[in-house]
C-alpha cells in the first residue's frame, strides 16, 4: 500500500497483543497475520515515534492518509478496529493510562444501494414467464407478479395460505415481519395470473391430498421453498438473456419499489405496501432515484453537455 515500507521498530507490547488474541479469544491464524500487519502498518507511519506511545492526532492522522490514498472505508474501519483494540489491551496492561483511540470517529460505511432491475428488463422477465406453458408456466407467472407486481418478501410469498387468495380479489392480506398483517394490494394482471394459477394448483400436490399453503409442494417444507423459488427466477432470467446473478427474489421486491417511485408513488404508501417499519429503511430507494436522475440529466440535459 504504501510503495517502499518504511521501517519501523516492531511496537514493544505487539507479540502480547497478538498471544491474548490467539490464546484468550481463539482467534484464527489468519486473523492474527491481519492485526499484525494493520498494527506495522500504523508503526510504520510513525516511523520514529512509538506506536505504543501514539496520540489521537497520529492515528487522525493516519486515518487521513489512509482517505486520501482511496483505501475503501470498510478497511479503514477494519483498521481502526485493529487500532482499537490494541489500545484497550494497553490500557488494560497498565502500559497506557488513556485510549488514544477514544475520541476518534469510524469511517462512514455508508448504505449499500439495493440493486434493482431496469423497467425495460422487468418488462423481458415477465414476456418470458408469459411463454412458459402448462402449469409450471402458470404458477411462474404467478411468482413473478406477486414478487414484482406486488412486492413481497419471498418469506412471505412461499408461506402464504390459500385463504389469502380467496378474500377481496383487490388485495392480499400478508403476515410479515413481527407477525403483522397487511393489505398488499393486486394488480389486475397479478389477479389474472392468480386466478390461471388457482386452476392448475392441484399439479403441485401429492394425489388425494390437501395443503393450506398456496404454493404447495411435495418436499418436506410442504410448500414451495425460498431456494426453489429463487432457482426458478435465474433459469428464467436466462430464458430473458439477463444475467441470473442479478436476480433474486428480493430484487424483484426492489425493483418493485423503484418502479413505483419513479412513477410518482409517495414514499409513505411505498412504506405501507413494503411492510417496512421505519420510512428510514424506504428512503434508501430515493438514492436509487438520485443516482438515476443524475445520470439522466448529465446524459441528456442541454446544459450538461460539453460544447463541441
Amino acid at each position: 500500500m504504501d510503495g517502499k515500507a518504511a521501517v519501523a521498530p516492531t511496537p514493544r507490547h505487539l507479540e502480547a497483543f497478538l498471544e491474548m488474541l490467539a490464546a484468550e479469544r481463539g482467534a484464527a491464524r489468519l486473523t492474527v497475520a491481519a492485526y499484525r500487519n494493520d498494527l506495522l502498518d500504523v508503526a510504520r507511519f510513525l516511523k520514529r515515534g512509538s506506536l505504543d506511545a501514539a496520540t489521537s492526532d497520529d492515528l487522525r492522522a493516519y486515518l487521513a492518509r489512509l482517505s486520501r490514498l482511496g483505501m475503501a472505508p470498510r478497511s479503514a474501519a477494519r483498521k481502526l478496529s485493529a487500532l482499537r483494540q490494541y489500545f484497550r489491551f494497553l490500557v488494560l496492561e497498565r502500559v497506557r493510562a488513556d485510549d488514544p483511540t477514544a475520541p476518534l470517529d469510524a469511517p462512514r460505511l455508508g448504505r449499500p444501494l439495493p440493486k434493482v432491475l431496469s423497467q425495460d428488463e422487468a418488462s423481458a422477465l415477465v414476456a418470458a414467464a408469459h411463454a412458459k406453458e402448462g402449469t409450471d408456466g402458470a404458477r411462474l407467472v404467478c411468482l413473478l407478479e406477486l414478487l414484482y407486481g406486488s412486492g413481497l418478501r419471498v418469506s412471505e410469498l412461499v408461506g402464504l395460505p390459500l385463504a389469502a387468495a380467496r378474500g377481496d380479489k383487490r388485495f392480499l392480506v400478508v403476515r410479515g415481519k413481527g407477525d403483522k398483517e397487511r393489505l398488499v394490494p393486486l394488480s389486475p394482471p397479478a389477479r389474472a395470473a392468480l386466478d390461471a394459477y388457482l386452476a392448475g394448483r392441484a399439479a403441485f400436490l401429492k394425489p388425494k391430498t390437501e395443503s393450506r399453503y398456496l404454493f404447495p409442494s411435495r418436499g418436506r417444507s410442504g410448500h414451495l421453498t425460498r431456494e426453489r423459488c429463487a432457482q426458478l427466477l435465474k433459469q428464467l432470467a436466462i430464458e430473458a438473456r439477463l444475467d441470473p446473478a442479478r436476480l433474486s427474489p428480493h430484487v424483484l421486491r426492489h425493483a418493485f419499489a423503484s418502479h413505483l417511485l419513479d412513477h410518482g408513488a409517495d414514499l409513505r404508501s411505498v412504506q405501507e405496501m413494503l411492510g417496512h417499519a421505519d420510512i428510514a429503511t424506504t428512503q434508501i430507494y430515493t438514492h436509487v432515484m438520485g443516482d438515476r436522475l443524475q445520470k439522466l440529466v448529465a446524459t441528456h440535459h442541454l446544459l450538461a453537455r460539453k460544447k463541441s
